[in-house]
């Protein structure tokens, strides 16, 4: 079932067996935004080899942590009960990462999908629900991202529609998350452009996503 056994009888340790594999916790994580074809899934981690893909979802599969669902004529991958448990998890794991990540590199992206996961981590449903509703979209050259807050509630998706405040940004947009950057500062440097909407709105965007720096 895993490809790497530790040896312990330990929650931690099968944890890990199950899904410690390399690329295994980004498969989930993409998941966890909704559900993927292969060429997806292999287009939003453009670094993991067809071969390893393939073996992790298989792995996965096994693990009882994810499964494929036939949808028109095409093959779907979607997280079980037990694999949709991890997200938690996930988002401690991101939040937790966060705090280290440091400049980033040139070769470095950011993908709706983690963005999604970052965002999760990062929304504040108190702050947001003292705020008007509203409809952000975040876009990459990946795909875009819809992100719809009313009241306390979040709802991402993967696609384009009608939205108040749509940006672009790689990863520099990370520093807007946890107040090292200003809105006004992120747009001045360029860490984030504002593609359609009133700028004013960023702040909005700031208050109601917040990361631990």
């Amino acid at each position: 079932m895993a490809a790497r056994e530790y040896g312990q009888y330990c929650g931690v340790t099968r944890a890990l067996e199950l899904v410690g594999e390399r690329w295994a916790l980004l498969i989930v994580r993409d998941l966890l935004v909704g559900p993927r074809r292969y060429g997806e899934l292999a287009a939003g981690l453009p670094r993991i080899p067809s071969n390893i893909l393939a073996a992790r979802l298989k792995e996965l599969q096994a693990a009882g942590v994810i499964r494929r669902i036939p949808r028109l004529r095409v093959v779907v991958y979607e997280l079980t009960p037990y694999g949709r448990e991890l997200e938690p998890v996930v988002l401690a794991l991101g939040a937790w990462g966060h705090r280290a990540l440091g400049e980033p590199r040139e070769e470095q992206i950011v993908t709706p999908d983690s963005m999604a996961i970052a965002l999760r981590s990062a929304f504040r449903p108190g702050a947001a629900a003292e705020l008007p509703g509203t409809a952000y979209a975040a876009r990459f050259d990946e795909g875009s991202l819809l992100i719809r807050v009313d009241g306390g509630a979040l709802a991402l998706t993967r696609g384009d529609g009608p939205v108040d405040l749509a940006i672009a940004g790689g990863p520099g947009i990370h520093r807007l998350l946890t107040g090292d950057l200003a809105p006004a500062l992120a747009l001045e440097t360029g860490a984030v452009e504002v593609l359609e909407g009133r700028e004013a709105l960023l702040a909005r965007f700031a208050r109601t996503f917040r990361l631990a720096a």
